[in-house]
């Protein structure tokens, strides 16, 4: 057996006993998830296609670990043509066990932060699956440390949203060579989202991309953790202008299921590179296809081009639904209304999860009240607290438990005044689920509801609220909320889900801006 598989197995024990010694949730907080062995050898074959034939390898790998990146390129390379090897490992757990492992290998491992270690310049191959440490997880002065470092070595200013694997594979460029060339193992997110925006510029601009591979969102490379992942593949030299990307998807990096060279004009045009660059390339005025609801009830939106559809934004403010901060104490069943004896004066009715909603058209009582299985109520009040004590006692004493269960020093709670107020958010006509999956009874994992009821929603929930030409052409004509529903309702999956995102195991979601960009098809002659 070769050298370098026998130690490959052992450390793969290594990563197995260390990881175990962790808890799941102190391994998602650092982000450590380790490179499948395969997928390893993978992107070690992908980078030796662009490295020239028997150069001397100066190898770099940021976020080391045990090794995963150089066990293959040692499985894939004769040891002599590996010139230096670096690896930096913030853990000293894995950083310690991968010394023991390699102590007979020409390999240098840095027991430090990458992030943190002044830059050199000399790595021709670098390899990386950075730490998925999204924002959340990262202190304040820590990002302000994290953007000024890489403002300073990368000259590329990132967003307070951007997770700890964006700052490496940013930082990671002043550690280049010119004309070396780099793999990341990465998170899709960055694709999509306004904060991966500086970092697609400098894929465009400042290095030559050569491969973009997207994994199918349905299948996770990594078992511990449901995240949609991409393979970048670039050489730190400024592109020719006439540069096409190889830019794949499914399957396996060596064997993709599609496949298609697109140019960096095309890519910058591109909002977000998960959905389009496979797709037809759709024209964003949509000619040919104008969507007139009716111009007896709506008078023409003055921003919207004669030559384009209608898009939701045109008509629609859409806002999140609600968030409570603690929904198992403010969202009550009927039955936990009684037991309290909560006063109806505040409480509103609020539609539950989508799981619990059977139909996407609710009906309401002459009160107005949804007319669903799963009758819910939201607790809101804006009365001081001295005065609920004297004139609702009951409300008091509930509000009371809570402040005992702590609910009013959590973050949202602590945020308003009184912490029991909520958010305003008024019933809207149409809402639309903020995040599901397909499956073989939904071909969308998304719904749209009509609401003919005053219940209110939670942020599981997208809410769209009519503008003022609407809103005037519906109480004129109320009769249009129904050619709006059937539009609505028109509006194909497909096209949902290239406005939205998608995350590990097929996941997808819709923030508010972009289901602002869905259009509204034409529904056929003789509808209105």
């Amino acid at each position: 057996m070769h050298p370098a598989t026998t130690t490959e197995i052992a450390r793969r024990g290594l990563n197995s006993r260390l990881d175990r010694a962790k808890t799941q949730s102190d391994r998602n907080r650092l982000g450590q998830f380790a490179t499948p062995p395969q997928l390893a050898l993978d992107i070690v074959d992908l980078a030796r296609t662009w490295l020239p034939e028997n150069c001397a390898i100066r190898f770099l790998d940021p976020a080391f670990g045990t090794g995963a990146f150089y066990s293959a390129l040692l499985q894939r390379c004769p040891q002599e043509r590996i010139l230096t090897a670096t690896g930096y490992e913030i853990d000293p757990d894995y950083a310690k066990g991968a010394i023991n492992l390699w102590h007979d290998r020409p390999l240098k491992v840095e027991i430090a932060d990458f992030t943190q270690s002044s830059p050199q310049a000399s790595a021709n191959l670098l390899l990386c699956n950075p730490p998925y440490t999204r924002h959340h997880h990262l202190g304040r002065e820590q990002k302000q440390h994290l953007q000024q470092t890489t403002a300073r070595n990368a000259s590329i200013k990132l967003s307070g949203l951007a997770g700890l694997h964006c700052h490496f594979l940013c930082l990671g460029d002043a550690w280049m060579e010119e004309g070396g060339v780099a793999v990341w193992l990465m998170p899709s997110g960055f694709m999509d989202v306004n904060y991966g925006q500086p970092i697609k510029d400098y894929l465009l601009t400042r290095a030559t991309l050569l491969r973009l591979h997207r994994f199918d969102p349905t299948e996770v490379q990594f078992e511990d953790a449901l995240v949609s992942s991409t393979i970048l593949c670039f050489k730190k030299a400024t592109p020719l202008a006439s540069h096409a990307v190889c830019c794949s998807e499914g399957g396996s990096l060596t064997a993709p299921q599609r496949s298609r060279q697109i140019s960096l004009e095309e890519l910058s045009n591109t909002p977000k590179w998960t959905q389009l660059w496979l797709s037809p390339k759709r024209s964003p005025q949509h000619k040919g296809n104008k969507v007139t609801i009716d111009n007896r009830f709506i008078a023409q939106t003055p921003t919207q081009p004669s030559d384009r559809a209608l898009k939701l934004s045109d008509l629609f403010a859409i806002k999140r639904g609600l968030a409570t901060g603690a929904n198992h104490f403010f969202i009550l069943t009927p039955e936990q209304i009684a037991q309290y004896r909560l006063p109806t004066a505040f409480l509103q009715p609020i539609l539950p999860s989508p799981r619990y909603l059977r139909v996407d058209e609710i009906a309401a009582d002459a009160q107005g009240n949804p007319q669903i299985e799963r009758q819910l109520y939201l607790l809101n009040c804006t009365l001081p607290e001295e005065n609920l004590l004297e004139q609702y006692p009951q409300l008091w004493r509930y509000l009371q438990q809570g402040k005992v269960q702590g609910i009013h020093t959590r973050y949202l709670c602590r945020h308003r005044s009184p912490w029991y107020a909520q958010e305003k958010r008024a019933p809207a006509p149409f809402l639309c689920t903020y995040m599901g999956r397909t499956s073989h009874h939904r071909e969308s994992p998304f719904r749209f509801i009509f609401n003919h009821s005053q219940a209110t929603a939670s942020n599981v929930y997208l809410m769209l609220y009519p503008k003022p030409h609407l809103a005037s052409a519906i109480q004129e004509h109320p009769e249009v909320l129904n050619t709006i529903w059937q539009k609505l309702a028109r509006i194909s999956a497909q096209d949902l889900m290239t406005e939205g995102r998608v995350y590990g195991g097929g996941l997808h979601k819709l923030e508010p801006r972009e289901l602002c960009n869905a259009s509204l098809p034409a529904l056929e002659e003789g509808v209105l």
